[in-house]
């Protein structure tokens, strides 16, 4: 009995559609990889420079993401915001931020001092972290923005104690009326205040990015076998 192909449109625009999404979430997944292999490879170089003493005159053409900075000023106490949904290891928890105004000036820097667990009976409440009052020198890695998470609902208003999933310096400029540096500083510096500072690293998961795309890959090329393999056997039982 001779085998033959039957061509059926139905299937035809199914298998286009799937080998479509497939190539289109590989090559997402691979330059997610490319970026965060960049993202090393610019860490590397920076974290090994001498840390660079920021003052209020520094321009911030010259502040680079991932580079150390020593800061010279104190905190606002009074303007503690708090990024909910930071869990760390395995543990919900918040990230803390507190404005720091530079030494010699009016420029302000957004902290991002530590993590925090989060209450397990109250969700609401949260456990005050002072920070250090009088001048103080910090240092921490700078990030051109926090990692972010699904906004669920309105944007919270900033504003003293707030419990926000996202931050926007722009909007924390506009509430305070403080001229903040473009950047968030993630603190390193040790403090006496029982927050924990392993900051996830922006770099980790380029492997797995590359292992999604190569399944997506997969996933495009069985859609495409699939269809040339069902097509001859139904033109064969024919």
């Amino acid at each position: 009995m001779p085998i033959s192909f039957r061509f059926r449109p139905i299937p035809f625009i199914a298998c286009l559609l799937l080998v479509s999404l497939g190539i289109a979430l590989a090559q997402w997944q691979t330059r997610r990889a490319q970026e965060k292999e960049l993202i090393a490879a610019q860490m590397a170089e920076r974290l090994h420079l001498p840390a660079l003493a920021l003052t209020a005159a520094t321009p911030a053409t010259q502040i680079l993401p991932f580079r150390t900075l020593q800061l010279r000023g104190q905190f606002i106490n009074e303007w503690p915001v708090y990024l909910d949904n930071r869990p760390l290891q395995g543990k919900a928890g918040l990230y803390v931020l507190m404005p720091f105004k530079l030494a010699g000036g009016n420029r302000y820097v957004l902290v991002a001092r530590g993590w925090q667990q989060r209450d397990a009976r109250d969700r609401m409440h949260v456990s005050a972290a002072p920070a250090p009052t009088g001048e103080l020198v910090l240092e921490g890695i700078v990030r051109d923005q926090l990692d972010r998470v699904m906004q669920l609902g309105a944007v919270e208003t900033v504003k003293p104690g707030s419990i926000v999933q996202n931050l926007e310096l722009d909007g924390l400029a506009q509430q305070t009326g403080w001229n903040f540096y473009p950047f968030v500083l993630e603190q390193t510096s040790a403090t006496q205040d029982n927050l924990s500072r392993d900051w996830p690293l922006p770099s980790a998961g380029a492997d797995k990015h590359r292992g999604y795309a190569f399944q997506w890959y997969a996933l495009a090329l069985m859609a495409f076998v699939f269809f040339v393999v069902t097509g001859f056997r139904r033109g064969k039982n024919r």
